[in-house]
This record gives structure tokens, sequence and C-alpha cells, in this order.
């Protein structure tokens, strides 16, 4: 059998060295900064509950910019916060659309890359964290009525993944569950908790420095 050449061991030692710089390049780390910027649509669960006097409330979804920043601790975990631009909901009270709110719905959560580490091309994550959404500019198509909206703390839950296109660039999709439940008043009268509780989608691309 002929022993391999002196040429030979040495190109294949530098195109393993170079398959193992680049995994290492590729590989999600301690210490990366990751953004993700995308199109997020808000979708509130179909039934959002009823107001004191029976009222049936439905809250409408919506679509703008959503961005996050996260922040690799660990090969495997990260810590991001979710941003975007303000979200406007109608709202619709015994079947007629006769309000609306504005929104925004920071939220900071700890997530877990099981692939951290490693030159894995997909980056699937998963995330667990806290909600803040602040409520303002509401209406209401009542004469002399003045509907207002607390602040609502909850839970959420996070999907996502990254599919790496070179060192920085990615396509990016992820999905949030958020629990947000908000104590209306009329005039400063409470009627009654909506629960919105969305699903939020966003798709977009992310970028890791």
């Amino acid at each position: 059998m002929q022993k391999p050449t002196l040429t030979t061991l040495l190109a294949t030692g530098l195109a393993a060295t170079a398959l193992l710089a680049s995994s290492q390049v590729l590989a999600y780390s301690a210490g990366d900064f990751i953004t993700r910027v995308g199109v997020a649509h808000v979708d509130p669960k179909s039934n959002n509950g009823n107001l004191n006097d029976g009222t049936e409330v439905d809250v409408r979804s919506d679509t703008n910019l959503g961005f996050t920043l996260s922040y690799l601790v660990h090969d495997n975990i990260g810590i991001e916060l979710l941003a975007a631009l303000p979200f406007k909901h109608d709202i619709r009270l015994g079947g007629d659309e006769i309000a609306s709110t504005k929104h925004l719905p920071p939220t900071l959560t700890v997530q877990y890359y099981p692939l951290g580490g490693t030159g894995s091309q997909v980056q699937p994550y998963a995330g667990i964290g806290l909600n803040y959404t602040h409520f303002f500019s509401e209406s209401i198509d009542v004469a002399n009525a003045d509907l207002d909206l607390d602040s609502s703390w909850g839970l959420a839950g996070q999907l996502g993944v990254d599919v790496r296109l070179d060192d920085h660039w990615g396509l990016n999709a992820a999905a949030w569950y958020i629990d947000i439940d908000t104590d209306a008043s009329l005039n400063g009268t409470d009627i009654g908790t909506v629960n919105v509780d969305p699903w939020v989608f966003m798709a977009g691309i992310s970028y890791r420095f």
C-alpha cells in the first residue's frame, strides 16, 4: 500500500484546520451580541373576555417593525430584549369597533441555544422571561367618555431560529406567547379586565457582532 506523501498530509492538515477555524468563526459563543430586525405581528387570542356588564371584548391584531438585542453570557445561554414600534389595536365591544389603543411590549427573556458553541448553520433557541406592556392613546367612540387601560406585567415564552448566511448575517424567525391582562376603566370607573394574551410572530434578518 502506497504511503501518503508529505504533500498529501500537509494538504489534508490545512483543509482540516481551515474547516475547524471556519466552524469556530461561525459558532455562537460567549460575548457575542446578536440583533434581529423584522416584521412583527401581534395576534391577540380570539376570546378577550367580557366587561363587568357582560359586553364581549375583541382585540384586533396589528403588524409593525420589531427588533431584538441578545447578549450571550455563555455559549448556550443568552439574554434578549424585545422592542418594537408602537402597535395599534382596534377593539370591538359587543361586536362594534368603537375603541382603540396603542401599546409598547418590551420583553426580557433568558434564552437557551442548544447548538451554541458549534459551527451549526442552523441555530435554534428557546426563551422564558418577563413582559411589560404599556398602553397609551386609548380612545372610545362614546361622547364624553375617557377610556384608560392599565399597564401589564406577565410571563413570556419564546421559540426562534437563526439560519446563518455567513459569519455575521442570517435569517431569523421567532414566536412569543405573552401573558397580557389589563384592567379597563371608563371615566375613572372600573369596567372589567381585558385578556389580550397574544402570540407575537417576527420574521426578518439577524446580525452578529
